[in-house]
């Protein structure tokens, strides 16, 4: 049973985020959506909270107003398997949104992404300790990462 989930806070959108995690993510559902009611501070009808799955983590939306923005204090990690799986989740959840550097990026409603090889505390460490500090400086160059880079990089390759 899920312990934790996260919560995210959206002005309006938080219907429109959630369409857009579920065409992003392969093993990705909606859930269950409120609406508010007569009496409240939303627009009666319109969503107030939605919930979405990923991976078998469940995801809350709600849409609270402008009050909170996201940053890149909390972000969310998407291990890859492989270069192309990188490529894939890199195009789809940059678009309209903004890249950042060392695989992270932030997605067309503000929240942060760390999109990295499953594997990048190995390719971190390299074959030994200068191979870890040249890997390291090759990520701190990248934008969207390089596997093959940071192989070559750390001595892997």
């Amino acid at each position: 049973m899920q312990t934790i989930k996260p919560f995210l806070w959206f002005n309006d959108n938080a219907e429109e985020a959630v369409q857009f995690y579920v065409s992003v993510f392969r093993n990705a559902k909606a859930g269950a959506v409120t609406r508010w009611g007569e009496g409240g501070p939303g627009k009666p009808g319109s969503v107030l909270t939605a919930s979405f799955e990923v991976g078998g983590v469940e995801f809350v939306v709600m849409n609270g107003g402008p009050h909170h923005a996201f940053t890149d204090a909390i972000s969310f990690v998407v291990p890859c398997e492989s270069q192309a799986e990188i490529d894939e989740m890199w195009e789809k959840l940059s678009a309209g949104g903004t890249e950042v550097q060392c695989g992270w990026l932030r997605d067309q409603f503000g929240v942060s992404w760390q999109v990295v090889p499953a594997n990048l505390g190995e390719l971190l460490q390299g074959k030994d300790a200068d191979g870890g500090k040249r890997a390291m400086q090759a990520m701190m160059q990248m934008v969207k990462l390089d596997i093959e880079t940071l192989k070559r990089a750390g001595g892997l390759a």
